[in-house]
């Protein structure tokens, strides 16, 4: 037995499985219940022999979503007993918000933020990143309000008794609670507002001092959220156990409906953002930046695909950055704008979490105002800054918005069943947004080469050297 076969053999339990389910609902065929559960126990045992070979974290994660939907349906008193691994993943998630929020802010702002050197650059940077980030932030919120995928969702006294009350703030308030009282309260609580503006004006007064007093501290940042990033990998390990216990724990309490929201949700994101690729990114190409297309897709084609296939942006980076210097934006620009805009210009992250923070509050119950949900997407935009090149860290964004706006946690975790296949389609975004504000800035600043645009070699590009 190998991996291949391994897969074949799951691929035609599957088949089988599926085949028997339809005639018996079909009541073409009449079998008992115990005979359903018994096949699907094996085609499940299928998919660990599967994931035993691929040796794959990710392939872990969808199997044992796989398995915990399954428990919540045989078992669903049992699978109440679970949800101690799901809380211990999510404390887990928690214990990463603040310091990387902190460091990836500070490191951003503090290496970039120096205007007097790069001059218009900078803030023709930041201003086109704000303005596109905002657009889709929009275009989440409009897509998920159509859909309404978190809507219809059956939650029982017994689970609604768990979550925390609401508390109706003014906008008074909202704006209050922004500004930090005491920075170590603000990270013991969780809210991540304060810690984001702490953040930033900390980033601004690094970059104002010389290099002497600023070098040991933006190295320190540096170190830390690389630490973290590494932290959350080592995290991810226990992903698996946490969310086959989450999903279990869901599908026990609210039955097999909840994947029917799932699959709603997973749609509208990928609706939303060729939405946004075709609606926005494409006349930007054409009418703003001015490239030829065809060539554009032709060197950004192996980035993307790296990132689609790692779901990693910082994966992408190096190729990116090689790609859009022989495509015609010059070195001292590439190498500004594509990292500065892995931390302000997450287009594909602020999307999604836009759209799973108001699922969130769909599935909860919760009737947002237009208002409310500005103010939750003001929050995004400042919180999902600088995480974007991680695996899966929108989703510590995703828990800390939940958290700072008291909304409950559950919903968070059925969504990671099937977050690795959201995070494919946004991290592949925030590298197509970036390699096309390289171009931006390029054409702006007068200095894009059409030329070299125009004698893109893809297969020169793609080749393997030694």
């Amino acid at each position: 037995m190998n991996r291949r076969k391994a897969g074949l053999l799951s691929l035609l339990l599957f088949t089988v499985v599926a085949l028997i389910h339809f005639l018996h609902m079909q009541k073409w065929i009449i079998l008992q219940e115990v005979v359903l559960m018994t096949v699907r126990w094996i085609f499940i045992a299928s998919l660990v022999l599967f994931a035993v070979y691929k040796k794959s974290l990710t392939t872990w994660i969808l199997v044992a979503m796989a398995i915990g939907v399954e428990i919540g349906l045989d078992f669903p008193a049992f699978s109440q007993n679970l949800q101690f691994l799901s809380k211990i993943f999510l404390r887990l998630v928690k214990t990463i918000v603040a310091p990387l929020l902190f460091a990836t802010l500070v490191v951003g702002i503090a290496s970039h933020a120096n205007l007097k050197q790069v001059g218009r650059m900078g803030w023709k940077s930041l201003l086109y990143f704000e303005v596109v980030t905002t657009i889709a932030l929009l275009i989440g919120l409009v897509f998920i309000n159509i859909t309404k995928a978190g809507i219809g969702i059956k939650v029982p006294e017994a689970l609604l008794k768990e979550l925390p009350e609401v508390k109706v703030k003014g906008w008074q308030d909202h704006i209050i609670d922004i500004f930090p009282e005491n920075i170590i309260k603000s990270i013991y609580e969780g809210n991540v507002l304060p810690i984001v503006l702490f953040s930033v004006v900390f980033g601004i007064a690094l970059a104002l001092l010389n290099e002497q007093k600023k070098k040991p501290m933006l190295n320190f940042a540096e170190s830390l959220a690389e630490t973290m990033f590494r932290f959350t990998n080592i995290i991810m390990y226990f992903a698996p156990f946490g969310v086959g216990a989450a999903i279990a724990v869901t599908v026990g309490h609210l039955g097999i409906d909840i994947l029917k929201n799932l699959a709603l949700l997973l749609v509208t994101l990928y609706l939303a953002l060729i939405a946004f690729l075709i609606l926005v990114l494409l006349p930007i190409a054409i009418w703003v930046a001015k490239i030829p297309i065809k060539k554009f897709i032709q060197a950004i084609r192996e980035p993307v695909s790296i990132a689609f296939a790692t779901t990693s942006s910082d994966s992408a980076l190096p190729k990116a950055l090689e790609n859009m210097e022989k495509f015609g934006v010059p070195r001292k620009i590439v190498s500004f704008v594509i990292p500065t805009g892995y931390t302000f210009n997450l287009d594909g992250t602020t999307l999604y979490l836009s759209l799973a923070s108001v699922f969130v509050a769909q599935a909860a119950g919760m009737d947002l105002s237009f208002g409310e949900q500005l103010m939750i997407g003001l929050t995004l935009m400042l919180t999902s800054k600088g995480v974007a090149a991680v695996p899966r860290a929108s989703l510590v964004i995703l828990i800390a918005t939940a958290t700072t706006f008291h909304f409950p946690l559950w919903p968070i975790m059925a969504i990671y069943g099937i977050d690795e296949l959201m995070d494919m389609a946004r991290t592949s975004v925030n590298v197509i947004g970036n390699t096309l504000a390289s171009c931006v800035i390029a054409r702006w600043e007068g200095e894009f080469d059409d030329d070299k645009a125009l004698a893109f070699n893809e297969q020169e590009a793609d080749a393997i050297r030694d």
